[in-house]
């Protein structure tokens, strides 16, 4: 079995489902008493989130890059990056070490791509709606992206770091969230994407006819999968 590298707490509270999943998936693939192999690095997210506030992106990438190189010293065979908007200073922290990056746009592109999905909705913070770095994942793998407008923009964000961040869950922010997503769906969305690693702490599947791929189960049972292969 490998040793997965978790770079956390961006923030602890969806962490703790990337630890969950990943042990649920390895006790489901080898049964018994398997559990994964896994060294957690868990960060203060008040700093990192400072860093994206102030658009100090190469500070961000410089503090991940030492963290993932101590988990590689360590014993890490692969890297996971706990969260969606990192993932914009991943070629970053790619160069700083040897091991692997499992990406997790391009995990959730695949998932997409093998439902036969093409036209999807994107929720996630304002910096993973809005640029490139992660729709161009999506891109690449022949997907259409469709974005909410500046006011959902600007609601999903904002729940996403005033509310889910804290584990503050809310039923109106689950209804905000809804409407966006129906929005989406009347733009012509086949699927939504959960672009952000907070989001299915609010909205479920069972919220919703509209298929949801929840990036935090994605990545996380990929994970799991690619340390037993």
């Amino acid at each position: 079995m490998k040793t997965i590298g978790l770079i956390g707490g961006m923030s602890w509270e969806s962490t703790t489902s990337y630890y969950q999943i990943i042990n649920e998936t390895i006790k489901r693939e080898l049964g018994g008493l398997h559990s994964a192999k896994i060294l957690l690095y868990s960060v203060d997210f008040a700093e990192i989130e400072h860093y994206q506030a102030v658009g100090d992106w190469d500070k961000s990438a410089q503090v991940l890059a030492d963290i993932a190189q101590r988990l590689e010293q360590a014993g890490a065979d692969f890297i996971v990056i706990c969260t969606n908007t990192m993932h914009k200073v991943a070629p970053q922290i790619q160069k700083k070490i040897a091991i692997p990056i499992l990406q997790i746009a391009q995990a959730t592109a695949q998932a997409l791509v093998d439902d036969g999905i093409r036209k999807v909705g994107l929720l996630g913070t304002k910096y993973t709606m809005t640029q490139d770095f992660y729709k161009e994942k999506l891109l690449e793998s022949g997907l259409e992206v469709l974005i909410p407008d500046q006011a959902g923009i600007a609601d999903v964000n904002r729940i996403i770091y005033d509310e889910l961040c804290l584990g503050d869950i809310r039923e109106s922010s689950k209804q905000t969230y809804l409407t966006v997503i129906d929005d989406l769906k009347n733009a012509g969305a086949e699927a939504v994407i959960l672009g952000c690693t907070e989001i299915g702490l609010l909205v479920k599947q069972s919220d919703i006819a509209l298929p949801l791929y929840d990036t935090t189960v994605i990545h996380a049972e990929k994970a799991a999968k690619m340390g037993i292969e």
